[in-house]
C-alpha cells in the first residue's frame, strides 16, 4: 500500500456488530444494565484489555433502511429486519443526517453466551445512550462498532489503585475483576449518593470504598480527589499501578497527587477523561486534541 507524504493512512474500520437486547436490569436509580446478544458472533474479535468499549450507533429517523442491508434489524431499538451498513451511511449521508455514535464500556463479554453486558448511566431524557437504555426491551436491536481498548493491568503489581466516577464505574469494575486473586490495593468509586451503590466483587485484598458527591460542601475538593489523597498509599512508588478514569476536570485534578506527590511514572498510570462537565460528547471528543482536552 502506498501513502501520500504528510497524510496519515486511514484507520482500519472497526467491524459492525449487530446486537439484540436480551434483558435489562436496574442496578441502581442511576444505572441500568442492558444485556445484548451478538447476532453474528464471528464478527466480534475480543481483546485483552478489560477496559474495552464499543461505539453504539444511533440512526436518524428515515435513515434506517438506507445503505446495503446487513443481517440484523431495520431499526435499532424496534422491529426485526435488516441493519443498514454503518460505513456506507457515513460516506453517503449529509452532515445533519449522519449516524450518531456514543462510546460505551463493555462491562463483561460472555463468550459462551455470545453476549455483551453494558451498564448505562441515566441522565433523564437528554442525549442518546441513556434514554435508549432506559427504554430498551428484549428483542430491540442496535448497531455497535468495535471493540477497542488499550490498558491492561499488570498481574505483578504490588499495589493497585482504581478510581472512577459514575461514567467509569463499569470500566473500573471490569478492571477489578481482571486482577489476580492475590491483588492488593483500593477501589474508590464516586457516585451521587448511597442510593447509587451497587454490589461489587473482586479480590479480597482490594478494599472497595464508595464516596458521594452529596457529601461535598461548597468550595471543597471533589469526593474522588479527596479519597485518592487519603488512600492507604505504599511508602514507595515502585510496584504501584493506577487506573483513574472519569470526568475530564476531575482527572486533571488528580495529576498533582499521582505524579508530584506520589512520584509515579507515566507508565504506571492510566488516567483518562470519559466526559466533560457542560459538554456534549461530540464537543468533548472534538476537544481531545486541544489543550483543554489534554489530561496529561
Amino acid at each position: 500500500m502506498t501513502t501520500t507524504p504528510g497524510v496519515r493512512p486511514a484507520r482500519p474500520r472497526k467491524p459492525q456488530l449487530n446486537l439484540t437486547v436480551r434483558s435489562r436490569e436496574q442496578l441502581s436509580p442511576s444505572m441500568v444494565r442492558v444485556v445484548l446478544g451478538l447476532d453474528e458472533p464471528e464478527r466480534y474479535a475480543d481483546i485483552d484489555p478489560p477496559e474495552k468499549y464499543v461505539k453504539l450507533v444511533f440512526l436518524h429517523p428515515g435513515t434506517e433502511d438506507l445503505g446495503t442491508a446487513q443481517p440484523g434489524a431495520e431499526d435499532p431499538g424496534t422491529a426485526p429486519g435488516r441493519n443498514p451498513d454503518y460505513w456506507e451511511l457515513k460516506e453517503t449521508l449529509p452532515g445533519d443526517r449522519q449516524p450518531v455514535t456514543r462510546h460505551l464500556t463493555i462491562r463483561r463479554y460472555v463468550p459462551e453466551r455470545n453476549e455483551l453486558w453494558m451498564d448505562f448511566v441515566l441522565h433523564g431524557d437528554e442525549g442518546f445512550a441513556g434514554p435508549w437504555a432506559a427504554r430498551a426491551e428484549p428483542g430491540d436491536r442496535i448497531i455497535a462498532l468495535g471493540p477497542g481498548g488499550k490498558w491492561t493491568p499488570s498481574p505483578n503489581a504490588a499495589w493497585t489503585l482504581i478510581a472512577a466516577d459514575d461514567a467509569a464505574v463499569p470500566a473500573a469494575l471490569a478492571v477489578l475483576e481482571a486482577l489476580p486473586a492475590s491483588a492488593q490495593g483500593e477501589v474508590l468509586l464516586e457516585v451521587d449518593s448511597p442510593r447509587d451503590v451497587q454490589p461489587v466483587s473482586g479480590p479480597a485484598g482490594m478494599a472497595v470504598r464508595w464516596v458521594f458527591r452529596a457529601d461535598v460542601g461548597p468550595g471543597e475538593d471533589p469526593a474522588l480527589v479527596r479519597a485518592v489523597r487519603e488512600a492507604g498509599w505504599p511508602t514507595a512508588p515502585e510496584g504501584v499501578q493506577v487506573f483513574a478514569h472519569g470526568e475530564r476536570e476531575l482527572m486533571k485534578a488528580l495529576r498533582e497527587e499521582l505524579f508530584t506527590r506520589r512520584r509515579l511514572e507515566r507508565d504506571q498510570v492510566s488516567l483518562s477523561g470519559y466526559w466533560a462537565q457542560g459538554r456534549t460528547e461530540d464537543v468533548f471528543q472534538s476537544e481531545k486534541k486541544l489543550p483543554v482536552g489534554k489530561i496529561i
